[in-house]
């Protein structure tokens, strides 16, 4: 076995494909590859959009002189597919398929897995996602709703929090496992969960519930918002509710940076909807803190609104009684696959089956 395996790392975006290599030591070269707005709209279906970002990715290996038959590891992000526990999955035909075609629901992150699985069976190398958004690993409590037709569901930034739970846990001299924290990802969407000895044993779907976010109207009263539904175009609801909600709702930006400047001038509407996201989002903080039974080791805050003074403040002030607060600003989602990867290359995991989940 080598000790420095290479992996290409793949984290496929709505308009552009990031791309990593990282050769045993770190990420040796990255770059975020931007794809033609015209090119992107002629394509009618994700399966259109391969090899457009395959083009992208072989000028990015060319220019850094990365030769594909010396890749031991191809990792892609993980995309919307059978709900299973966390972990690396092996890459199969039966995933790219339920990814491709939206099966547990459509997502450009589908793209991903698929680009991943073709490189590598030109070298019969394995291809892996690593703590895929539909990692489920909730407690038989967490799944009832109130409503039997209606099941909760786990969909949330899965390899981001377990990521910064796992790089808090290591700084405090602990493992992971043995640790209960309630982590917080910040960023487009806002997800709050439970992590329960290496478990996220109960979290805020991504889409669907929590606090609203930049563009997501997060968990919303359900009368009026039947009431709504009966007044609105299905499609026009959708987009109000994941893409159009929240601050771009209330204040016309999703732009975080914009609103911060904005309060800073003076706007109180600004200031008020800045910081009802944090007051939803430390208020969810505490349901998961109920969760652990209130045994909670520490309050991670991670994704890349983690970078915001004034809105970790707010929600610092509102969670701090419960336990310490530790920041893990950013998305390094590259960085948490290539550490997934080298799980998987040392043996200190299982590369796990999609079909047997």
């Amino acid at each position: 076995m080598k000790d420095n395996p290479r992996f290409l790392i793949l984290n496929v975006g709505s308009t552009s494909t990031k791309a990593a290599y990282f050769d045993g030591r770190g990420i040796a070269a990255e770059k975020n590859i931007p794809l033609d707005g015209a090119s992107l709209a002629a394509c009618r279906t994700p399966a259109d959009q391969l090899p457009l970002r395959r083009q992208g990715l072989m000028r990015f290996l060319e220019e850094n002189g990365i030769d594909l038959a010396g890749i031991d590891l191809f990792i892609s992000r993980g995309g919307l597919g059978k709900p299973g526990p966390a972990g690396a999955y092996r890459i199969d035909e039966r995933m790219t398929v339920d990814l491709m075609n939206g099966k547990y629901g459509m997502h450009p992150s589908a793209i991903g897995p698929a680009l991943a699985l073709a490189l590598g069976g030109e070298f019969g190398k394995n291809a892996l996602v690593v703590d895929p958004p539909s990692t489920d690993e909730f407690e038989p409590l967490a799944r009832i709703s109130g409503i039997p037709e209606i099941e909760r569901k786990s969909a949330f930034h899965a390899l981001n929090q377990k990521a910064a739970a796992r790089k808090v846990s290591k700084q405090l001299g602990k493992r992971y496992e043995e640790m209960n924290f309630v982590v917080a990802h910040l960023g487009g969407g806002i997800t709050v969960g439970a992590h329960g000895k290496g478990k996220v044993v109960d979290c805020t779907h991504g889409l669907a519930e929590g606090p609203f976010t930049p563009e997501r109207a997060g968990g919303l009263p359900a009368t009026d918002l039947v009431d709504l539904a009966g007044k609105t175009d299905r499609g026009d609801l959708l987009r109000r509710l994941v893409g159009e909600g929240g601050l771009a709702a209330y204040l016309g930006t999703k732009d975080a940076r914009e609103v911060e400047s904005r309060i800073a001038g003076g706007d109180e509407k600004a200031r008020i909807i800045y910081e009802a996201m944090a007051y939803q989002t430390a208020k969810d903080i505490g349901a998961m803190a109920t969760v652990l039974r209130g045994k909670v080791d520490g309050i991670i805050l991670t994704g890349g609104l983690a970078h915001s003074e004034m809105l970790t403040r707010w929600i610092r002030d509102r969670v701090s009684f419960l336990a310490p607060v530790y920041l893990s600003p950013g998305e390094d989602e590259m960085k948490a696959l290539a550490e997934g990867g080298m799980r998987i290359w040392k043996g200190e995991e299982p590369l796990l089956d999609y079909n047997r989940t």
